[in-house]
C-alpha cells in the first residue's frame, strides 16, 4: 500500500503555487478542511513534516521541496498516460517508430516531425537508421512500423505495402589529391582494381547482405553509412560512387573530382513501405504526408 496518492501530490502542486491551504481549496474545488486533512495524513503517513505553517501562509520544508519535486513528474507521467490511453482507444499509436535507410538524414523531416507533434504531440516517435537490405529487414522484423526511403526494392514474400516515392542517381567520385583523379579515360576494371574501394557496411542482421559494385578481391574500407563514406571519399582515403545529391555541392567547389567509369551504376529507387494491417492513426497520418510531396529531393 503506497502512503503517497496522486491526489495528495496534486493538493501538494496546488498549495506551492497558489501559498496557502485556501487559495489550493479554490482551485481545486475542494473545501479547506479537506485539504488539511490530507496534507495531515500525508505527513503523519510519511512520519515527515511536510509544510512549514505561518498563519495564513505555508512553505514547503526541505523533505516537501523533495517530495514535490519528484511528485511532479508522477503527475505529469499519470496525465500523459490518461492522454494516451484516450488515444489507444481513438486509434492513435502510443509510439511510432521510423525508420530511414543511412543514405538520408531524419532532419529532412523536420518539418513533418513538427506538423504531426501539432496533432498527435504525445505519440512517442523513433527514428532509426539501417543500410541498404537492412531498412527492410528492420521492417520486416517489426523493428520499425513505417520506412521512409528504403533503398531499392523489398524482400519478395510480400506483408507489406509499399509506395516509390523517388529515385536516386550517382556519382562516381574520388578526392582531387587521388591517383585516379588525373586519369583522362573511362576508368574500367583494370583501374579500379589498383585502389582502395569504400563501401557501405549492409545492417542487415538475418537476411542475405547486398553489395553495390564491388571486384573480386577488392580492397575496401567498410563503413556504416553513407555520410561517413562521403566524408572518407573527401579525406581521399579511397574511392566509389556516391549518391549525386550528395556529392553535388562538393564536386562544385572542386573538393571531389567526377569520373566517368565503363560500368556505371544504376539509380536507385527509394520507396516508403509499412506492413500490411498495421494501419493506425498515426502511421496513416505519415502515409498520406509522405505521399503528397515530392520526396526526390525533400530528403536531402
Amino acid at each position: 500500500m503506497f502512503r503517497i496518492s496522486l491526489d495528495s501530490l496534486l493538493i501538494l502542486d496546488a498549495i506551492d503555487r497558489g501559498g496557502s491551504f485556501a487559495a489550493a481549496g479554490v482551485e481545486l474545488h475542494k473545501v479547506p478542511s479537506t485539504i488539511s486533512y490530507t496534507v495531515s495524513k500525508l505527513e503523519q503517513d510519511l512520519g515527515v513534516q511536510v509544510f512549514e505553517r505561518l498563519g495564513p501562509k505555508v512553505s514547503l520544508t526541505s523533505a516537501g521541496k523533495e517530495l514535490l519535486k519528484e511528485g511532479r513528474y508522477l503527475l505529469k507521467a499519470a496525465e500523459d498516460l490518461e492522454h494516451r490511453v484516450r488515444r489507444v482507444a481513438s486509434g492513435w499509436e502510443t509510439e511510432l517508430s521510423i525508420g530511414m535507410d543511412s543514405i538520408f538524414s531524419p532532419t529532412a523531416l523536420v518539418e513533418d516531425i513538427t506538423e504531426f507533434y501539432k496533432v498527435a504531440n504525445l505519440i512517442r516517435l523513433r527514428f532509426s537508421q539501417e543500410a541498404l537490405s537492412g531498412s527492410w529487414e528492420a521492417l520486416m522484423d517489426r523493428r520499425v512500423d513505417l520506412l521512409i526511403g528504403a533503398a531499392g526494392e523489398g524482400p519478395s514474400g510480400g506483408g507489406y505495402h509499399s509506395v516509390l516515392i523517388g529515385s536516386t542517381s550517382f556519382v562516381f567520385a574520388v578526392a582531387p589529391s587521388h591517383p585516379l583523379a588525373n586519369v583522362n579515360h573511362a576508368l574500367g576494371k583494370a583501374d579500379l582494381y589498383r585502389y582502395r574501394a569504400i563501401t557501405v557496411s549492409d545492417s542487415v542482421r538475418k537476411m542475405p547482405p547486398r553489395t553495390v559494385g564491388l571486384l573480386f578481391g577488392q580492397d575496401t574500407l567498410a563503413v556504416p553509412n553513407m555520410r561517413t563514406k562521403y566524408q572518407f571519399q573527401l579525406a581521399g582515403l579511397g574511392f566509389g560512387f556516391l549518391p549525386e545529391p550528395l556529392a553535388r555541392q562538393a564536386i562544385a567547389d572542386g573538393l571531389l573530382v567526377e569520373k566517368r567509369v565503363e560500368e556505371p551504376r544504376q539509380p536507385e529507387s527509394i520507396y516508403m513501405a509499412w506492413r500490411s494491417g498495421h494501419e493506425g492513426a498515426g502511421l496513416k497520418w505519415w502515409i498520406d504526408r509522405i505521399k503528397s510531396q515530392n520526396m526526390a529531393e525533400k530528403l536531402w
